[in-house]
This record gives C-alpha cells, sequence and structure tokens, in this order.
C-alpha cells in the first residue's frame, strides 16, 4: 500500500525535478496529482514512463490525500498549504514561508531526521534554502566529532535558484553578446549575469546583509545548533545549475584534515572527492543530476585555531529542493505515516 501524493508547482523547475525524483527513487504512490496556476491547467508533464494532466490548484481537494510536495513560492503557498493541512494532507513546503515558525519543523534529512514529528502541529514541514541545505549535510558530521564555533561561507550560486527567468536571462545574455544590437538587459537580477557575478542575492537588509544570507545564518542554527556562529557573503554567478561553497570551520577542539576527510566519506548524502591535483575537485557542471552533496579541497586552517576549509558543490534543484523535498516524504513515511 502506497501514498497519494501532490506535486503542487509541477510546471517549474522544481515542481519537474521532484516528479523525476519520486519515480526515480521508486517512492511508494499509489495515486498522484501535478497542481499548478490555472494557466497551467491541462499542461502536461512526466511522471516515470507516465504523461498526467496538471490540475488547477484553487479547485483542487486535497482531502484523503495524503502527502503534497509544494513549490508554488510564498504568496501561492499561503492560500493553500493551511487549506491541505486542514484537509489532513501533509504539507512539505519547498518556499521560506514557514520555514523560521517555531512550531514548524525545518529538516535535512541527513542532518535532524528526529524533527520530523513536529510535522502534527500544524500539519507542514519546511524545506530549507538550497544553499543552507548542502552546508548542514557537510557540516553536520563534522559537527558531531569536533563542535563547530564559527563557520564563515562565499557561495557561488547558480541562475536556477532564481527560476526559469534567471535561465533564461543568462542565456539570452550570452547570445547577445554575441550579436551587435540584441543585447539583453538586466530584468530578473540587479545586473548583467553572463560572464560577470553579482554579490546580492533577495534584498538588503538593515544590517548590511542580504537577506539570502540572513537565511544562511537563522536556517543553520535552527537545523543544526543554534550555538553556531554563521557569516554568509551570497554570489550569483553565470552557471546554470549547480551551487557552489568555499566554506571556512573553526572548531571548538582539533580535528585533523585526513579526520575530516575520512569522516565526510562515511557521512550520508556525501561523496568525497579531495585529490591534490590538477581537476582533483568537483565542479557544479559534474554535480548536475546527482543526488550527492560533493566535498572537496579539504584542508588545516592555519590562521585560526582549529580551523578547516572545504569546497563544497551539489546539484540546488535536486539537493537544495526537490530531493530534500521527497527525502523528507521518505522521512515521513517510514517514521509516521508507515504505509509504503
Amino acid at each position: 500500500m502506497g501514498y497519494k501524493v501532490v506535486v503542487a508547482g509541477a510546471t517549474g523547475n522544481v515542481g519537474r525535478e521532484m516528479l523525476n525524483i519520486l519515480d526515480e527513487r521508486q517512492f511508494p504512490v499509489d495515486e498522484i496529482a501535478a497542481l499548478a496556476s490555472r494557466r497551467s491547467q491541462g499542461t502536461e508533464v512526466s511522471f516515470g514512463d507516465k504523461t498526467i494532466k496538471v490540475k488547477d490548484i484553487e479547485q483542487f481537494d486535497f482531502t484523503g490525500w495524503d502527502i503534497a510536495l509544494f513549490a508554488i513560492g510564498s504568496d501561492a503557498t499561503k492560500v493553500h498549504a493551511p487549506r491541505a493541512a486542514a484537509a489532513g494532507c501533509v504539507v512539505i513546503d519547498n518556499s521560506s514561508l514557514y520555514r523560521y515558525d517555531p512550531d514548524i519543523p525545518l529538516i535535512v534529512p541527513e542532518v535532524n531526521p528526529d524533527a520530523v514529528h513536529g510535522y502534527s502541529k500544524k500539519n507542514i514541514i519546511a524545506n530549507p534554502n538550497c544553499s543552507t541545505a548542502q552546508m548542514v549535510v557537510a557540516l553536520k558530521p563534522l559537527h558531531d566529532r569536533a563542535r563547530i564555533k564559527r563557520v564563515v561561507v562565499s557561495t557561488y550560486q547558480s541562475v536556477s535558484g532564481a527560476g526559469k527567468e534567471g535561465m533564461d536571462e543568462l542565456w539570452d545574455q550570452t547570445k547577445g553578446m554575441y550579436v551587435p544590437g540584441q543585447e539583453v538587459a538586466a530584468k530578473k537580477f540587479q545586473k548583467q549575469i553572463a560572464f560577470n557575478v553579482i554579490p546580492q542575492i533577495d534584498v538588503f537588509l538593515d544590517s548590511g546583509d542580504t537577506k539570502e544570507e540572513w537565511k544562511m545564518t537563522a536556517e543553520t542554527k535552527k537545523i543544526l545548533d543554534p550555538s553556531i556562529k554563521v557569516t554568509a557573503t551570497c554570489v550569483r554567478v553565470p552557471v546554470f545549475v549547480g551551487h557552489s561553497e568555499s566554506i571556512n570551520i573553526e572548531f571548538e577542539d582539533f580535528l585533523d584534515e585526513d579526520e575530516a576527510r575520512d569522516i565526510l566519506r562515511e557521512a550520508p548524502g556525501i561523496l568525497v572527492v579531495d585529490k591534490r591535483e590538477p581537476g582533483g575537485y568537483t565542479t557544479p557542471v559534474e554535480c548536475v543530476g546527482d543526488f550527492a552533496t560533493f566535498v572537496s579541497r579539504i584542508r588545516q586552517d592555519v590562521t585560526v585555531e582549529n580551523g578547516l576549509n572545504l569546497w563544497c558543490v551539489s546539484d540546488n534543484l535536486r539537493k537544495g529542493a526537490a530531493l530534500n523535498a521527497v527525502q523528507i516524504a521518505e522521512l515521513l513515511g517510514n517514521r509516521v505515516l508507515k504505509k509504503g
């Protein structure tokens, strides 16, 4: 016996990945519904070897459905997630709307799986920000060994994190660079993204941080440990898919780089590729389509006491969004609902 599963936002990048990953991981689905806004009603999307028609989320009745994976943005989620939850359908939400609600668990299954039991307060579980998700997967096993005091992270985030519009803008601007008179002005991003990097993701706060940087701090504390100090600089780069992060970690206790490498090799969800030779590391192009969070460039930081540096890369549409949501659904099924 399997589950009746809803994917809301099924025509978007993340929604399509959710459908792909549910099939790839053989999630026990008895029935599936693909939802989107009214203008996408009737659009066909793929689920394994099946083609299903998208339904209007406004008219959809969630009664009798078990799990809903939401990838529709905060505004629409605010309307439809409470409606689904009230109907008895557990919502796993990819937007930022519920991440900081103390009554709603924020989960990365490799890091804080026990938090899943907190879903019952509101029948909603939050999926973290894409840049946070891959970082805490890498931090968790190291934190268990040597206790992390402080993290300094610089991100190199792909345009797919800004949705289809971001990917289209990079593509169009890149083509326009080679055709005189067909240059494409910045619209989705604050400045030209083609052949450029932009040190702003989301809006600026009074502190001088962007909201994306604040998210990484707040979410790491909620998911991993509130005592960890985090400072982030988040940068958009001209890469289609795959987020990269340069992470500097300061521990309470000394952790040798060789031991750290061994710990990460044994940790769930991580693949270590770390050879001290040209190309002995993973780049975003190589992580696309993979489930793993890749860790490379593990080395001691001798400028601080008990310091370590590493490079972390992951497919943001997968681990940063769709994969993590499906893993939460698996966790929910295995530990709570227990139907599949």
